[in-house]
């Protein structure tokens, strides 16, 4: 069975509420429920005395109508979407991901404190983000650009077609523009010569990464005929192009590799920049089960 159920983290700070409002307006477009998670921890010294029991309760209860007030909000605003709660005691990284085994998707928010550190993903969500077993989006940046396009790194790697496919999709649910984005490096030889010819043409190897670039995009673009696209090569760093891109964008899709035993191998540094840093939405693509 097709699992559609939107998984949202919630703890009452602004970026989850965001989150949940975001959530919301994906349930619309997916015609899925909402199910609002909150988790608390109250592992503390004090709480090994006597007492725990009492501390449990009296967190819980607290977190309980947290989760009903938001819950309570949110059906007013969106009357048609359907919608739950649940508070739990445990870690809150590990619930979502127990949550998201059973969920089309996990929607987090993105924790800053401001300054430059208002950038970052917090702990949380990077380990969502970086383990769950369905697609999960972090709600960062500027949430309201709901008419932005949806922007994809198009590129060789074997999760690379899933990816764009689900970018498409996206774009075709949301009836937005999709630009798709293939960046390279210029070849290693360039960077260490200090005169003479260069090995290679850049004009044509332009040409050749923008004709990948439309191989790519051609399968798609005649199975989503009504998405208007946009392709767009440059010579520079994929995860820089990207982050530019997203101050314009609606939605950004990155991949997730799954192999690898830490985050940088699981997601690869491109996805992991753009989700520290994106100025929109970031939706992190699973591997297809092999």
């Amino acid at each position: 069975m097709e699992r559609t159920d939107i998984v949202v983290g919630y703890d009452g700070s602004a970026p989850s509420r965001a989150a949940l409002r975001y959530a919301v307006s994906q349930a619309r477009l997916r015609n899925a429920p909402v199910r609002v998670l909150a988790v608390f921890d109250y592992n503390w010294r004090g709480a090994r005395f006597g007492g725990a029991e009492e501390l449990e309760l009296a967190v819980r209860q607290r977190i309980e109508t947290m989760v009903e007030e938001a819950v309570a909000e949110a059906r007013a605003a969106a009357p048609d979407v359907t919608m739950s709660g649940t508070a739990r005691l445990g870690s809150p990284g590990q619930a979502l991901l127990e949550a998201g085994r059973s969920a089309g998707l996990i929607v987090v928010g993105s924790r800053g404190h401001g300054g430059f550190g208002a950038l970052m993903l917090g702990s949380v969500g990077q380990h969502v983000a970086t383990h769950a077993q369905c697609p999960v989006i972090v709600v960062r940046g500027k949430v309201d650009t709901a008419d932005g396009p949806v922007v994809v790194g198009a590129d060789a790697s074997d999760h690379g077609e899933h990816t764009l496919g689900v970018a498409f999709e996206e774009a075709a649910r949301r009836n937005a523009r999709l630009i798709a984005i293939r960046a390279y490096d210029l070849p290693a030889p360039y960077g260490v010569m200090a005169m003479g010819t260069m090995p290679y043409d850049p004009v044509e190897l332009k040409h050749t990464q923008a004709e990948a670039l439309a191989n790519s995009v051609r399968p798609w673009r005649e199975k989503f005929p009504d998405v208007e696209v946009e392709t767009l090569v440059a010579q520079a760093s994929a995860g820089r192009v990207l982050v530019d891109v997203s101050s314009s964008a609606g939605l950004v899709v990155v991949g997730s590799h799954g192999h690898g035993a830490i985050a940088g191998t699981l997601l690869g540094s491109i996805s992991l920049q753009v989700l520290h840093h994106a100025d929109c939405p970031v939706l992190v693509v699973r591997p297809v089960a092999s």
